[in-house]
Formats: C-alpha cells, sequence, structure tokens
C-alpha cells in the first residue's frame, strides 16, 4: 500500500437489520475474515434492505471495501480521538425544546 494510493478490495458479507423495539441497528459481517482499518470505507452492493417493524433480516450481499491511503490511514488514527471527543459533548434528554 502506497502512501498516497488507496486500493479497493471485494469482500462477501452478511448485512443484518433489526428493527424491533428494543432494538434498532445495522450490522455488517465479512464471511472471508476481512478487516476494516482507520480511513477505510465500505459500500455494500445491492438494493435497499428493508425490515419490517419487529423483525429481523440478513441478507447475503457483496461488499466493496476503499483502502485508506497511508497518509490518510494516519491521519485518521490521530485526528481520531477529536472527533469521538465532538460525540461525548451531546447528550439527550427528555425535555422539550421551547
Amino acid at each position: 500500500m502506497g502512501l498516497l494510493t488507496r486500493t479497493k478490495e471485494t469482500a462477501p458479507c452478511e448485512v443484518t437489520i433489526s428493527h424491533r423495539f428494543e432494538e434498532l441497528s445495522a450490522h455488517v459481517k465479512f464471511l472471508n475474515g476481512a478487516v476494516v482499518n482507520p480511513g477505510d470505507t465500505v459500500e455494500v452492493q445491492g438494493p435497499e434492505i428493508m425490515a419490517p417493524y419487529g423483525e429481523v433480516i440478513s441478507e447475503e450481499r457483496t461488499a466493496v471495501i476503499t483502502r485508506a491511503s497511508g497518509l490518510e490511514r494516519m491521519w485518521t488514527r490521530a485526528t481520531g480521538d477529536f472527533e469521538f471527543m465532538e460525540l461525548c459533548e451531546f447528550s439527550f434528554s427528555e425535555e422539550a425544546l421551547s
């Protein structure tokens, strides 16, 4: 992997969508053992998956993983803590806004 070049690879994956009262989530599991590193992006191929309320749906798909360049990976590692701290500044409450 070069300092400025990105590479792409495909990986079979399983997408699980949960649309239940106790859980609203989407998870991608790579079936070939692929690992996503800081700065990498993942795009799951295929049409949108919609789970009706109260159900959990799993489908096998293909994912395209775009590997970050060496420079992007270093930048993500160096600045990731700052972005995490931005998330910590937000809070949720039951109070209505006026």
